[in-house]
């Protein structure tokens, strides 16, 4: 389904980064009641999108309509109706057209409700115009993600910093404008580790035609922190590893987004998971044959590796009285950089050692078999 071509966008908005490298780019027009926003979001290819908004007097959606963009004429090509949602009474119409299909899904509505959109900050914007906040104060935030309702949270802690709390990922600390608007947004604490920051005079139109030339010679942006398979035959033993694998891009790596002295998930997304075939001894723990998950404390002059016994289970979940032991990591330096959080298991000898290696650094265990 098409309509007309593209409007000329704004110039405010926000820069989205991990590290050294651009995510998410967005501007945005306030309105009298609602909001144009278009972004430019690179992971894990790059989407071109508009959405025109408008809002109730509770600050939640009334009508939303949004755009993609999907030739490689960028904002000047012709756009394509994605998805419309609609307030009717106490619900929300949701239609989405992918292709030649169109699907309508209906649910509850609740006050104050936004979209959540992948590695875009506008919704944000007007969640936080919406709510005079002091000290003290705690606000719910319903988020629209595709069809479902998350609750986020909205308070100003002890130390009279903006939070927006996510369900699962963690805290974001907003520094606001005069107007209650976003200046920056730091999500170094959140699972996905990223700045955001609020930019005047944004030429969108060449940035996004950057990136689409850029993806099609080849430099695909990609997913965050990539789900990694591996397996390693040693002696008869079979060792599989899953894992996600974030990029350095230019970041201060262990001491820096990874802490001295705390846990650490090991990787990225899903908790790391490792199997082993047979009987080991992994470092001075007996692990008897099966699938476990990692989870690591760094330190500067080592660390503790720590066998956990629950699987299945994401990176932020971990049971401490599930712990099948723990012992120690030696540290090393790496001649050659490692871009991707990797983890290997290496032949020594009769025996092996895990490996973990991300930057100049490698952490390893030896394995007993």
């Amino acid at each position: 389904m098409a309509a007309c071509g593209a409007k000329e966008p704004a110039n405010v908005g926000f820069i989205t980064r991990l590290g050294a490298d651009t995510v998410a780019v967005e501007t945005f027009e306030l309105t009298a009641d609602g909001i144009i926003a278009d972004v430019v979001v690179r992971s894990p290819r790059t989407v071109l999108t508009t959405s025109e908004v408008t809002l109730g007097e509770d600050g939640g959606i009334q009508e939303m309509t949004m755009y993609r963009y999907p030739s490689d004429l960028g904002y000047d090509g012709e756009r394509e109706l994605y998805r419309t949602i609609t307030r009717q009474g106490d619900s929300l119409e949701i239609t989405t057209n992918v292709g030649d299909e169109t699907s309508t899904a209906m649910i509850a509505y609740e006050n104050g409700v936004v979209p959540f959109l992948e590695y875009t900050h506008w919704p944000f914007e007007i969640a936080l115009r919406s709510n005079e906040m002091e000290n003290g104060d705690m606000f719910d935030l319903p988020m629209l993600g595709g069809r479902r309702t998350m609750g986020f949270k909205l308070f100003v802690n002890e130390d009279g910093n903006t939070v927006i709390r996510h369900p699962s990922r963690g805290e974001m600390v907003v520094e606001r404008t005069m107007d209650n608007g976003i200046s920056k947004l730091d999500a170094s604490a959140t699972t996905q580790k990223l700045m955001v920051e609020r930019t005047n005079n944004i030429p969108i139109k060449q940035i996004a035609m950057q990136f689409k030339r850029a993806e099609a010679n080849g430099k695909v942006f990609g997913a965050l922190s990539g789900a990694v398979t591996q397996e390693f035959d040693v002696n008869g033993t079979n060792f599989r590893l899953e894992y996600g694998s974030p990029l350095a891009r230019g970041r201060e790596l262990f001491g820096g987004i990874v802490s001295y002295g705390e846990r650490w998930r090991t990787g990225a997304n899903r908790a790391t998971h490792f199997r082993t075939s047979s009987n080991i001894r992994l470092g001075y723990v007996d692990v008897p044959a099966g699938e476990y998950t990692f989870f690591t404390i760094p330190e500067v002059d080592g660390g503790t590796l720590i066998i956990n016994k629950q699987t299945g289970q994401n990176g932020r979940t971990y049971n401490e009285e599930l712990d099948l032991g723990r012992t120690a990591m030696m540290r090393e330096n790496n001649a050659e950089y490692v871009e991707s959080f990797t983890i290997i298991v290496s032949e020594d000898g009769d025996d092996a050692a895990l490996n973990l290696l991300w930057g100049n650094t490698r952490y390893t265990i030896p394995i007993e078999l």
